[in-house]
This record gives C-alpha cells, structure tokens and sequence, in this order.
C-alpha cells in the first residue's frame, strides 16, 4: 500500500521551502543598493518569494502527494476486484463481468458459458497437509485456469475452493458454440487433474464443473445463470466427480448431459 505523506510532513516541507527562500530572497535584497520605500521593498520582496516557493511548493510536496493519493485509490480499488490469495477475478468482478457478457451476447447475437468449477477431495489436503499446502493449492489451480482459457475469458474465484470461467464471444453457431464450450471444460478437467509437487508431496484434485450455455435468445438474469451452472455442477458430483455437465432447461433432472 502506498503510504501518503502525513500532515506534519507537508507541513515541514512548505516551512522548509519558505524559510529557505525568506533567507535567499533576504540575502539577495541585503547586497544590493536599490532605493526603495518600505512599501515597494515589502511588496517586491512578497513577489520575490512566491515566485520562488511556488514552484518548489508544488513539484517537492502538492505533486508528489497528488500521485501518492492517486496510486492509493488505485490499489484500494484494485483490491476491492481481486482475490488476495490467488490474484483471480472475486466475485464482485466476476458479476460485473458477466453482465458485460451477458449483453455484449444479446447485442451481437452470440453465444457464450458460464461454469462453475469445485474441487473435488480438496478438503483431505487442508486436513492432512494443513493450509499451506491448501492456499498453495488453490494458487496452482488458479495459475492453471488462467493458462488454458483464452485473454477475453473471465477467470474469478467464487470462495473456497470453488472457481468461476465466464466465457464470451463463443460464436453465431449454436452447434460449434456448445462445442468450444464443451472442449474448454474437458481441457479444464485434464489441466487441473495433473498432481502438483508440494513440500516433497505430489497433490492432485479433480474438479466437478456445471456448465450454464448462455444462449442470447433466452431471457435470464445473471443470478439465474450461476444459480443453474452451480445446480449442474453438484449433478456433476453425483455422476461421480471429474465431470462436466450442461444445464439444460427441459427436466433439469433428466435431460443433462455429462462430458
């Protein structure tokens, strides 16, 4: 965090500055024999001295303070969209994100996915390796997302050990839409299943994905799509972890489809 200069410390700077210049402008006016009355000579020394504090005044202790501030406001805002631990996306981006995505969609008339990811048997690792290999964990996995989807993909963290991918821009054709949709979340499973070298350890999780279709033709809120990708993703578990499955709005229970 940047530290803003304190008010104390402004304050030494300005007096600094006036005090030195008071001395050079004194110092000037004391060796030279100009006749003036007491007026002009007050008046001309008060010029003398803001020309010369002013400019100091304001790149030494105004600018600086200024860009302080500045870059402050940016880092607490950039906190305030980005988990700490792994540097993803939070939730209050992701949202925000999606309901970019969502109209850019209905705007352009194409497709898009949201999915749900949670990792399965994370717990035991937190439990049996403690914490530090549980966060160590979750950075991987999250440097791992990022690797494989693509820079217009939005990879967030949800909270825990549950993951986000908001994916835009899928395309006019509904068929190959659902099929890049598809392919991510196998790449996803396959990328994530790979064991992970921690403390002399080799770590390895699968993940259950839920996968929401954003098709533009529907109407649907943004809590909507998260609320059906995190249905299918527990139906994901069931079938037996290390599965993605599409929501489908026809019989939720009966009509999804497991990759």
């Amino acid at each position: 965090m940047i530290a803003l200069p304190t008010k104390a410390q402004v304050s030494v700077r300005i007096t600094g500055v006036i005090s030195a210049s008071g001395f050079l402008v004194l110092a000037i006016y004391s060796s030279t024999s100009l006749q003036l009355s007491l007026f002009q000579e007050a008046a001309l020394k008060i010029f003398s001295l803001v020309i010369l504090t002013t400019p100091v005044i304001y790149f030494w202790v105004i600018k600086p303070f200024v860009l302080a501030h500045h870059m402050a406001i940016d880092q607490i805002q950039q906190l305030s969209w980005i988990d700490p631990l792994t540097q993803l996306a939070n939730r209050r981006l992701v949202l925000l994100h999606t309901e970019k995505t969502l109209s850019n969609a209905i705007r352009h008339k194409s497709y898009g996915a949201v999915m749900v990811l949670d990792l399965d048997e994370f717990k035991p690792i937190n439990d049996h390796c403690g914490h530090e290999a549980g966060d160590a964990m979750l950075v991987e996995i999250a440097k791992r997302l990022v690797s494989v989807t693509r820079i217009e993909d939005m990879v967030g963290r949800w909270g825990g050990d549950e993951f986000i991918v908001v994916m835009g821009n899928l395309g006019t054709n509904k068929e190959k839409a659902l099929e890049r949709a598809s392919l991510m979340a196998d790449r996803l499973i396959n990328n994530i299943k790979t064991p992970m070298d921690f403390d002399e350890n080799k770590l390895q999780v699968n993940t259950s994905i839920g996968v929401r279709f954003l098709d533009y033709e529907e109407k649907t809120t943004i809590d909507q799509l998260f609320n059906d990708a995190d249905s299918a993703m527990y139906l994901a578990k069931k079938a037996g972890k290390g599965h993605a499955v599409f929501f489908q709005n026809e019989s939720v229970q009966e009509a999804l489809s497991i990759i």
